[in-house]
């Protein structure tokens, strides 16, 4: 199954500073992030969304430009992944650092990189690949990534640890 991601940016109307994802599937769908702060690298999940609705991963205005999403869905199977490994598990977790996964017990993992333009909010709104991604937030366009097999390797710039794992 392929699935794709669209992003959305920020409205001009004034809202929460926070990072958003909408599953905009008809399937229920758990998701981890990563991202980068003043104390490094740090992979969190899981969120469990059920189908067209919206959840708040980070509240606050970001502190980073790229995130990392990774989903996967769990009526249908499939995913929403890329080249930026990172360390998951299978329960909820926080995990700092994304070097050395399984020999530290985690799952090595690869996300796909949300660049925010600096916005002080985001939302991604994941999608079917079949599906024409509409908005669940009225009034906020939609821009759509390539599926994970079609966007260019990340750059050492952009690839969290700056080590192959």
């Amino acid at each position: 199954m392929i699935l794709a991601a669209a992003l959305l940016a920020g409205s001009a109307q004034p809202a929460a500073a926070d990072f958003r994802l909408c599953n905009n599937t008809a399937s229920r769908i758990g998701i981890a992030i990563g991202y980068k702060d003043k104390d490094g690298w740090t992979t969190e999940g899981w969120w469990n969304l059920a189908s067209r609705s919206c959840e708040t991963l980070l509240r606050g205005t970001l502190v980073a430009r790229f995130y990392y999403i990774y989903a996967v869905d769990y009526d249908r199977g499939g995913e929403w992944s890329g080249q930026a490994f990172m360390c998951t598990r299978d329960k909820e977790f926080t995990v700092r650092g994304t070097e050395d996964c399984l020999a530290r017990g985690f799952d090595r993992t690869g996300f796909f990189e949300v660049d925010t333009g600096e916005q002080q909010s985001w939302t991604v709104q994941l999608t079917d690949a079949n599906e024409q991604a509409r908005p669940l937030v009225p009034n906020q366009p939609l821009v759509p990534i390539p599926p994970a097999s079609q966007q260019p390797p990340p750059t050492p710039q952009q690839a969290p640890g700056g080590s192959s794992r």
